[in-house]
């Protein structure tokens, strides 16, 4: 036997012992989860695991390796967690029903529907609109709403069977108030949209640059306009909740003082003149709505999961969160955070990751996600969609 073949077989009589060892801390760990199940204990103990780790790193003889060694205990934690949760040990904070709730979503599934009711924030001629037409065709049938929460809140009344809300700008960033809406009904994100946008400055026929002292449009539009607005220090922002709602609004007027930002479309069904085009700030601005349901789908190809959740407040509570992602290799895609209202300085967390929960061993990596969040729901699995139709 050659050295090499030597050493080989030493390594397989190593791993032999590690699955052999291995196995048989899974079943102890399974033997602790049934006991906290009967006693009704929490699953995670942050303080006793933290301890756990720091003593198992100082028995490393080679301290150079203690990287690695944490990551594979951690993982070996965060297995038996997992594992103790499907036991049914209650979650670490009372009232905390994240897994019951997620297995509830999934046993709920529901199929794309053929025939569905959709609603746009806006008016026509929003790019909410458009948007809803890209993802669901030119024939569907859609309605609109005045807000926001107006979308969401005809959904939870069963009234609509879809919402197209935006969820983010890759100029301004996030739309604070979608994440928010989301939180608050309880809805799940099936698809996403982008949509170029083009802004133009638009008034009644026989307005001039010069005429104009009052602008319109959505809080948005004005930011990813600066550019350009800076050329005009005299005009006075008038925001309005849509910028076809401002396009209108300018178009009833008649007013050749007054001007609105919004898309060439709306322009069109509005009888405006276009005074200035593409006026957005980046010329390859566009913006990203979200497909929204009262129920779960998965539609075939789905590979990005969003999710929203909370943490304790304290010290490596969104490490621990994070480093699940790490260890499972799942690609975070972005992470934002907004203000619990009731709770000063603590935060809920929105996060997009690559991934398809009806893959094996998700379910494990969430029931991981649940035990280290305070709370913890999906938000939704669906079709990553970055083509920006022209």
């Amino acid at each position: 036997m050659s050295e090499m073949e030597d050493l080989r077989k030493q390594i397989d009589e190593i791993d032999a012992e590690m699955l052999r060892l291995y196995e048989q801390r899974i079943d102890i760990s399974r033997q602790i989860g049934r006991y906290k199940a009967q006693k009704g204990l929490s699953v995670a103990d942050e303080k006793r695991e933290q301890e756990l780790l720091a003593a198992k790193m100082a028995m490393l003889k080679d301290q150079s390796l203690r990287a690695g060694a944490r990551r594979l205990f951690e993982l070996l934690m965060s297995q038996s967690r997992n594992m103790q949760y499907a036991l049914g040990a209650e979650a670490k904070e009372p009232g905390n029903n994240s897994l019951a709730e997620y297995q509830k979503a999934l046993a709920s599934l529901r199929q794309p529907l053929a025939t569905p009711r959709v609603i746009y924030q806006g008016r026509p001629g929003a790019y909410g609109e458009e948007a809803t037409e890209l993802f669901f065709g030119k024939t569907v049938r859609k309605n609109n709403a005045d807000s926001f929460e107006d979308v969401f809140a005809k959904l939870a009344a069963g009234l609509e069977d879809y919402g197209v809300v935006p969820i983010e700008n890759n100029s301004t960033g996030a739309i604070a108030e979608t994440y928010d809406l989301l939180a608050k009904y309880g809805c799940y994100i099936v698809g996403e949209q982008p949509v170029p946008v083009e802004h133009c400055l638009l008034a009644p026929q026989g307005a001039t640059i010069e005429s104009i002292t009052h602008v319109y449009s959505h809080e948005q539009g004005f930011s990813q306009s600066v550019n350009f607005l800076g050329n005009y220090q005299n005009w006075h922002y008038v925001p309005f909740f849509n910028t076809a709602v401002a396009a209108k609004f300018v178009a009833d007027s008649g007013d050749i003082t007054k001007a609105a930002i919004a898309s060439r479309r709306a322009a069109e069904l509005y009888g405006l003149k276009i005074l200035a085009k593409k006026i957005n700030s980046n010329a390859h601005n566009h913006t990203r709505f979200a497909i929204v349901s009262p129920q779960m789908e998965i539609r075939q190809g789905s590979d990005k999961i969003s999710a929203v959740f909370t943490l304790a407040h304290s010290s490596g509570s969104l490490y621990r969160v994070l480093s699940i992602f790490a260890l499972n290799g799942l690609n975070l895609l972005k992470i934002e955070s907004r203000p619990i209202k009731e709770k000063s300085w603590e935060y809920m967390f929105f996060a997009d990751f690559s991934g398809n929960i009806e893959e094996q061993g998700m379910e494990s990596i969430i029931g991981d996600l649940i035990g280290a969040s305070n709370s913890f729901r999906i938000l939704g699995n669906y079709k990553a969609n970055s083509a920006i139709e022209k």
